[in-house]
Formats: structure tokens, sequence, C-alpha cells
């Protein structure tokens, strides 16, 4: 059994945790609360990250250790360096490989599918953020320093993804209310399953054809949300969506007293044209195949249901 140290429990940590548990693996977690899943393999540590001393401490002997964070969305440019030099250093001091979960704000607007090859260039802060995230460990790795790898993908689609459809669209779908939407509703878009992202992630972390590079999470051909809502829609049982583009003005108004619809406005591109992901490379490298769309959308359709079906708590 080999030791996995991942760093965050939100979507996607939380299943990569239960991947490599279920394998036999045994798994380290750390957040900062010591939250996340219950496993006889899982072991919860409260620890911040950004300690680098600590967290190398906590990944001695480790084989991989899993960038699996997500810092509050409007504190992105503040939050996201520290945390990723102490990832780093823990890195180089381990020996562990350090598999981080990306995402495609470094390509900026695209007007093609985007490969791991397509060029970086970010027109948001966000995006620089992680351009520079990916600079220095790709720095770190050409000195022999460390050995890295980064997945890619889309918006999230899961149980427990946060994603502008995930959040805005589908529980009113569910519901059978009407959703305004800030995007193009009949555009291709790209939409990743989180627990893709935890298979590619840990098959890029344990296979040395994995590192040194990004890889795109293997991902189901691009669907507009308008379909994506017909979809759903019928696997909930629910009447068919009412749909309506958000006005931009909307969205800008709305950023004046919600810092993550402020943060949405410099991210915006990415649903007012074609947004479509090349996952090819890791599917022919890892035999990686993306789960099926509806069965994604029957877990996520079952996890927005889910607290309506649990009995109420007492005071």
């Amino acid at each position: 059994m080999a030791l996995h140290v991942i760093v965050g429990a939100g979507p996607v940590g939380t299943a990569t945790a239960r991947l490599l548990a279920d394998r036999g693996e045994r798994v380290r977690l750390v957040t900062r609360r010591g939250s996340g899943p219950e496993h006889p393999a899982v072991e919860r540590i409260a620890a911040d990250a950004t300690d680098a001393d600590r967290l190398a401490a906590a990944t001695t002997g480790a084989a991989a250790l899993y960038n699996c964070a997500n810092p509050a969305y409007h504190r992105w440019s503040t939050d996201w360096p520290p945390l990723a030099a102490a990832l780093l250093a823990a890195a180089e001091r381990s020996g562990a490989v350090l598999a981080t979960v990306g995402n495609l704000y470094g390509y900026g607007p695209v007007d093609a599918p985007m490969t791991e090859a397509t060029p970086l260039r970010p027109s948001s802060v966000k995006g620089q953020v992680r351009v520079r995230m990916w600079a220095d460990a790709l720095a770190a790795h050409g000195a022999g320093r460390a050995r890295i790898t980064e997945v890619r993908g889309s918006d999230y689609l899961g149980a427990g993804a946060q994603s502008l459809v995930s959040m805005l669209v589908l529980p009113r779908v569910v519901a059978g209310r009407r959703a305004l939407v800030p995007a193009d509703l009949d555009a291709p878009h790209s939409w990743t399953y989180v627990g893709d992202v935890a298979r590619t992630l840990v098959a890029a972390a344990t296979d040395e054809r994995g590192w040194g590079r990004a890889w795109h999470v293997p991902t189901t051909p691009a669907v507009p949300i308008r379909e994506l809502a017909v979809r759903a829609a019928t696997l909930a049982g629910a009447p068919a969506p009412k749909l309506a583009r958000m006005p931009g003005l909307v969205l800008w108004l709305g950023g004046l007293f919600d810092p993550t619809a402020r943060e949405m406005r410099e991210v915006a591109y990415q649903f007012d044209r074609p947004f479509v992901l090349d996952s090819t490379a890791a599917t022919v490298t890892f035999g990686i195949d993306p789960t099926p769309l509806d069965d994604v959308l029957a877990e996520t359709v079952a996890a927005l249901r889910a607290p309506a079906t649990r009995p109420a708590r007492t005071p």
C-alpha cells in the first residue's frame, strides 16, 4: 500500500480519496478542519496547507501529493500563491509526485477545441494565477527538483459539483422553476464529471508517462446548456425547462453585492461562444473513457434532491 496525500476535501478531493482508499491505498487527507469522507483507509488531518514545513512532514514517504484545494473564488489572487508554493515545496522535499487539479482559464478566449497544446493566453486575473502556478511547477520539474503533472477539466457536473450550470440551472430545472442564465443557451459547451477528474488525476500521478505535462480530463462531447437542461429534466421527471438568457447588466449589478458574481464577469467569455475540450490524449494514454453524460446527470440530479429527502433535524 502506497501513501497518497490529498489537500482539499471538496468534490474532487473527496472523489480522489475514495477512489484510492477503495483500491486499498493509504490516504492522508489534509484540510483546515480535518474534514473529509469517513473510510478506514483515510486518515484525516487538520492543518494549514500553506505551512510548507507541516505539509512536507505530512507528505514524508508519500508516492503522490494531490492538490485538490479550492480557495474562495474571489480570493484566488491572494490565497493561491502561498498555497501553491507550499505544495510545490512539500513535493520537492518529500519526493512525492505533485498532481494538481487545474482548469481551462489559462487558455483565455478560444475559437477552436482546446487541446493540451493550445497556447496559454489568459485574459483574466484568475487565469494568470493558474498559469503562474503551472509555470512554477514546470520549472521545478525541468530543474529536477520535483515531479509534477496537472489535469484540466471544464465546468464540473456530479454530486457536490460547483459550476454555473450546477448552481444556477439544474436546481431550478429539477424544481420546475424558470432559470435565468448568463450564457448563450445554444453554444456547445464541455462538461466534466468530478469522478473522471479523480480517475485522471490518479492515473497521471502514478504513471511516469503522466509527469512533466498537463492532461485534459476525458470529457463527453460538448452539449449546449439548453440540451443539458432538457436531458436533466427528463431524468428527473420534471417539466420541460424554462430557460432565458440573463442580460449582461444583471450579472454586472449582481457583482455589486455578491463577490462570486463579480468574479464571474471576467470569465463570462466561456459561455458566450462554443467552449469545447479535446481530451483525446488522456483517453489514448491512460485508457480512460468519460462517464456517460446521462449517468453523470442522474448523479447530479439525485444529489440536488437529496436534502429534501432527509429527515428534518430537531433543535
